[in-house]
């Protein structure tokens, strides 16, 4: 399965939390973002033009390789 047809869920733990997209190629840059409250739930993917994501706050995270927590 090519990785641009997997989805992953981000929960946000508490309000404000950042999640954001990075461009794929030689120059990596932010692309996309996305700011989730308390409860809020993001189901994304992997495109061509993303990939990588960066997380920043408290949040849930479930792919198909597991579920983690960001650290406190």
């Amino acid at each position: 399965m090519s990785n641009q047809n997997e989805f992953f869920v981000i929960k946000a733990k508490e309000n404000g939390v950042n999640v954001i997209g990075l461009t794929r190629g030689s120059d990596t840059r932010f692309h996309h973002s996305e700011k989730l409250d308390k409860g809020e739930v993001m189901i994304a993917q992997f495109t061509e033009h993303t990939s990588a994501v960066k997380i920043r706050g408290k949040a849930l995270i479930q792919t198909s390789h597991g579920t983690m927590d960001t650290e406190d």
